[in-house]
């Protein structure tokens, strides 16, 4: 990353504006050029420097669920299991932890019998049970990190 790469995500992170043509709106503030900034989104997302952009939505205000849930997987079945879980579109991002329960994902789905149908298929396939940890209370946290 060099510095026009770091005030892009630096101002990327702070919001994103709700105009006609917002990745002009940000060029300019960076000063820089939209199809150089738009180039520069995209490179960074190509190389793994980013992971993703896009808006964070509150899915519940919207009538769907988020649901935090994790497995236990023997090390040997890790990635098998992994591929599994992953290829369900419901699935946000997938993360292994040191731990007993050391794989663990985000559930987006529309409603409660939507996340048990996901659950029963990736506990078929795989062969392990899934344990679901759902949201009892909601948090926000304002975590910005410097480029």
């Amino acid at each position: 990353m060099d510095e026009c790469d770091r005030a892009i995500v630096n101002r990327l992170q702070d919001g994103f504006p709700l105009v006609p043509e917002p990745f002009k709106a940000v060029a300019a503030a960076l000063g820089i050029d939209e199809q150089a900034l738009i180039a520069r989104v995209e490179r960074m997302l190509d190389t793994g420097v980013l992971t993703r952009f896009g808006p964070l939505y509150q899915v519940e205000r919207m009538g769907g669920r988020y649901t935090l849930a994790a497995m236990s997987v023997p090390a040997a079945d890790f990635d098998r299991v992994a591929a599994i879980v992953n290829a369900f579109p419901q699935i946000a991002h997938n993360y292994e932890r040191d731990h007993e329960l050391n794989m663990w994902f985000v559930l987006a789905t529309e409603d409660d019998r939507s996340t048990a149908a996901v659950v029963a298929s990736i506990e078929q396939q795989s062969g392990y049970r899934v344990l679901l940890f759902p949201k009892e209370r909601e948090y926000f946290v304002q975590l910005m990190l410097a480029a």
